[in-house]
């Protein structure tokens, strides 16, 4: 049986089986199987290197293994090399070829091209990379990075000849690219009690948000995330995490079978409104 994966440390929340196994049957490749792999940092390079002989042929990578699967790859395509971090690997024989479609995938989402914007980027791992290098490539105007890490922003900032500032500023497009929200459900906590704690991790205040016409949160869940809502609130344009997803997980899953996937099945599977979900 051919198998896909998914790559992390936690990946329980993880949609993206639901999406890719649903397209999968969606185009009559029942042989092939899509499944979750929660692997902490200190088993990654033995278990990833063991994965082309247990049948995989190709798997995503989520936090926060973005960067060190970069070093594991044999051959690495030049976004995922000039990102330096890979959330797609391929394996061919014992090639593992490495290669980055959170890049791409988060400009197909967005549906308009952020040339000449002041964007703001939140965050400095794998996915802050692949943000700042996407919106550098597709010509936006100024990037700031903001981390709760001073010292990451920095570094991240001085990279990729972006700017990096102590606080949140006001901009065009704002890129959540941390894991604040992720777990964050009400679980019979107060809702703007909930929000508030969430923003504050975000070194942001709820009318701040009304300084940014679009927000992009690379994170997930049932529910708006905190940032969503309280951007929502004031009018902004929002994009979810789920369209990022898929956009980045059509790009994999045409990597992995070289087949057209099927974008709408896939959609409704990660949104759990699919036979699928």
């Amino acid at each position: 049986m051919p198998r896909l994966g998914v790559l992390g440390w936690p990946v329980a929340h993880s949609r993206s089986p639901a999406m890719h196994n649903a397209a999968l049957a969606a185009l009559g490749m029942d042989d092939w199987h899509y499944q979750r792999l929660p692997l902490p940092p200190p088993l990654l390079g033995e278990t990833t290197r063991a994965l082309a002989a247990a049948g995989f042929h190709g798997v995503n990578v989520t936090i926060p293994h973005k960067q060190a699967a970069l070093a594991l790859a044999s051959e690495a395509s030049v976004a995922a090399r000039e990102i330096g971090a890979a959330n797609t690997l391929t394996f061919r024989g014992e090639e593992i070829l490495a290669e980055n479609t959170d890049a791409p995938g988060l400009l197909a989402a967005l549906g308009f091209s952020p040339r000449g914007m002041r964007a703001l980027v939140l965050g400095a791992g794998g996915s802050a990379r692949a943000a700042v290098w996407a919106l550098r490539e597709a010509g936006a105007g100024e990037i700031a990075v903001w981390n709760r890490t001073p010292e990451r922003a920095a570094a991240l900032a001085r990279e990729f000849g972006v700017r990096a500032v102590a606080a949140p500023a006001a901009a065009d497009l704002l890129v959540n690219c941390t894991a604040v929200g992720l777990d964050r459900e009400d679980a019979g906590i107060e809702r703007s009690a909930t929000e508030d704690c969430a923003l504050n991790q975000l070194g942001l205040t709820f009318d701040q948000l009304g300084e940014y016409a679009n927000v992009a949160d690379l994170v997930y869940r049932s529910t708006p995330t905190p940032l969503l809502a309280a951007a929502g609130s004031h009018g902004a344009r929002t994009l979810d995490g789920l369209e990022i997803l898929l956009a980045q997980g059509a790009l994999s899953f045409e990597l992995w079978t070289a087949r057209k996937p099927p974008l709408e099945v896939m959609r409704a599977a990660a949104r759990g409104t699919g036979a699928d979900g």
